[in-house]
């Protein structure tokens, strides 16, 4: 009872907010999800879903929709237009591991890799917050076609916060029971491009040793 009654206190500040305040954070929040992976920013999209069909919202779901694909998009081009600097920082740097990551064969292979299912590839990254964070790099470090880029991500962008949004706003107070989904669901993912990546430092201390060889 008291949770509920300290939620409903939390819940009418917020919506005392004036509504540019809240369409600001949500499309800020949007945008920093894809420029910083550890933020949050599903369970903000499901909360703001929830937040558009409650009594007394000043957001209705259409700007709510706006504030996600605007944030979502410009995060993206952000890394995407970024991508090249990264490639030429990683080729500059003097660090170990960094120097490591850039292997003109093994980042040739995989520049092609991408260009091959850069489709499916852009497509799938929206719904893991991980992967979408290093396809835009990649994408600009591929010099993918700009345009075709923000097709693509257009439309992954309304299927995945498409399902967010709906299920925060139609689920109302019970909005937290996806964002219980949505832990168990990133912690699979994790625990994948982990192994992912271990196995890609595998792979080049493998072929490291063997020219030494």
């Amino acid at each position: 009872m008291l949770d509920f009654l300290e939620f409903d206190a939390f819940l009418n500040q917020i919506l005392a907010l004036p509504p540019g305040v809240l369409w600001a954070f949500f499309c800020f929040s949007n945008f920093l999800e894809n420029i910083f992976p550890p933020w949050p920013g599903d369970t903000v999209t499901v909360f703001s879903g929830f937040l558009s069909s409650s009594p007394g919202s000043s957001l209705s779901l259409s700007s709510i929709i706006w504030a996600t694909y605007l944030g979502n998009l410009l995060g993206a081009l952000a890394m995407y237009f970024f991508g090249e600097r990264i490639l030429q920082f990683l080729k500059r740097s003097k660090f170990p591991f960094l120097a490591a990551l850039y292997q003109e064969e093994n980042l040739h292979k995989t520049l092609i890799w991408f260009r091959k299912h850069e489709v499916i590839v852009v497509l799938l990254s929206r719904f893991s917050a991980g992967i979408r964070f290093f396809v835009s790099i990649v994408a600009g470090m591929s010099k993918m076609n700009v345009i075709k880029f923000v097709l693509l991500y257009s439309l992954a962008i309304s299927i995945w916060c498409g399902l967010l949004l709906s299920g925060g706003s139609l689920l109302g107070s019970n909005w937290n029971q996806i964002v219980v989904m949505l832990s168990y669901y990133n912690q699979t993912i994790g625990i994948v491009l982990i192994c992912l990546f271990l196995y890609f430092l595998y792979q080049i201390r493998k072929k490291r040793n063997t020219k030494l060889t």
